[in-house]
């Protein structure tokens, strides 16, 4: 059984890449997965092709003043024709995650939005299944899912320090977990679709 894993994502600085990063190698880990990394700035024929095809798809924004960046959301609108085809993407798994410099920044807005969208493309939308790491105070920054998301990955990178410092590698885990989770339910899925009578 194989399957292909596209994550589609926008970065800034560099840092919330760096989190799209981890998510691909997440995903690349589960053995039958193939994965294709797509900067939304710099997609052509064979990057829409790619998208077309998988299985799943897992969007990243950064969160700027509390939303997707405006190039995500010019991605996203860019997909209006694979919505009205069909809709094309229909049954294809989604997930999300999202960077910003503060510790909240509203990057739950950021999640909701693009997870409103995978809803109207009728994509199934797989959260996080991660406790809450850092929430006690024996606990540290260094555990996963230190920023307590469920729908999506949330990573925090300092403003005064790069794209190679930051995100810190508890968030760079959450995202590799989430693209691993992602992977082996898209798995589970197609497995599943092979024991279903297609439509007459």
């Amino acid at each position: 059984m194989t399957i292909r894993v596209a994550v589609a994502y926008h970065t800034g600085y560099g840092k919330t890449g760096s989190l799209a990063q981890a998510v691909a190698r997440g995903a690349s880990s589960v053995p039958g997965a193939t994965v294709d990394l797509l900067d939304v700035m710099r997609l052509d024929d064979d990057s829409w092709a790619a998208l077309d095809a998988a299985d799943a798809i897992i969007f990243g924004s950064p969160t700027y003043f509390g939303s997707l960046s405006a190039e995500m959301k010019r991605f996203l609108e860019g997909t209006v024709d694979r919505w009205v085809d069909g809709p094309r993407w229909k049954d294809k798994l989604a997930a999300g995650f999202t960077n910003s410099k503060a510790m909240s920044g509203d990057k739950l807005n950021t999640l909701f939005d693009l997870l409103a969208f995978a809803a109207q493309h009728g994509m199934i939308w797989v959260g996080l299944d991660l406790y809450p790491g850092w929430h006690t105070k024996g606990s540290s920054a260094d555990e996963l899912n230190r920023l307590g998301s469920w729908v999506g990955a949330m990573s925090q990178a300092n403003s005064d320090e790069g794209a190679d410092v930051v995100p810190p590698a508890s968030d760079l885990a959450t995202g590799e977990h989430l693209g691993r989770r992602v992977a082996e339910l898209a798995i589970v899925f197609a497995r599943g679709r092979e024991g279903v009578p297609a439509a007459a």
